[in-house]
């Protein structure tokens, strides 16, 4: 029976501690990592390697000012949708290794056979990391919003006197919480139901036949990382601009 929930593996105290919740934390220490260490090595003369980087980070930051259209506010978005993007892309492309749903444990018997439990699974295939992360991403939007433009002038964006700016306000107030659903489940769907197909073909036939579906997977897990940090980028570059 294929489970589409996160395992809890082990408690400390009483906080479970999830398959997902493992791969999280393997894929932050990854980039935590992969960032200090990169950043102990930066010269001045770059090689091969810094050049990628480099390019990369340089594509990535001329897209997004291209979006907002502002320098300054570039510069202070940035490090959040930079750190969206690499997150969410690593996390997909972790949950394609073949260490993830196959290596585990049997933890109840029932007539005599196991229940098994992988110690890993996609970080993206848990609603509550997917919800986690479009929560972060609308609260940011928020706060950068009023950074920019001020709380008052903010808060007339929502509400106003006049009937028809109010129930327009409104509804502007309703879409920011059918943000937070659109963001978390449209990458939660697209994770989860690859997740299904890979295991379900790999339980059937093997290993070779799900490989067309996972090289599909690592395209699918970057569109999803680039999709969720641009639409927070494009909201937060919405609601940074003044009303007139």
């Amino acid at each position: 029976m294929l489970e589409i929930t996160a395992d809890k593996i082990a408690y400390i105290g009483n906080i479970p501690i999830t398959n997902t919740f493992l791969a999280t934390l393997i894929a932050s220490l990854f980039l935590i990592i992969t960032g200090y260490v990169f950043s102990r090595k930066v010269s001045l003369i770059p090689g091969k390697f810094q050049n990628i980087i480099e390019f990369i980070i340089e594509f990535m930051f001329n897209t997004a000012q291209e979006t907002v259209g502002e320098d300054r506010k570039t510069r202070d978005f940035f490090p959040l949708i930079a750190t969206f993007f690499l997150f969410i892309l690593i996390s997909n492309w972790f949950g394609l290794l073949p260490i993830f749903n196959t290596v585990g444990f049997f933890d109840s018997f029932t007539h005599g056979k196991g229940v098994f439990t992988p110690l890993l699974k996609p970080v993206n295939s848990d609603l509550n990391i997917t919800l986690a992360l479009a929560i972060i991403s609308t609260v940011a939007t928020q706060y950068y919003a009023i950074k920019y433009v001020g709380i008052v002038e903010h808060l007339k964006r929502y509400f106003s006197l006049n009937p028809i700016n109010l129930f327009v306000g409104i509804l502007e107030l309703v879409s920011e919480f059918t943000k937070v659903i659109s963001l978390s489940f449209r990458l939660y769907g697209n994770i989860l139901a690859g997740d299904i197909v890979i295991l379900t073909f790999s339980s059937l036939v093997g290993l070779l036949l799900p490989l067309p579906f996972m090289g599909l997977e690592i395209v699918v897990g970057f569109v999803q990382a680039a999709v969720f940090a641009m639409l927070t980028l494009a909201f937060t570059s919405i609601l940074t601009q003044k009303l007139h």
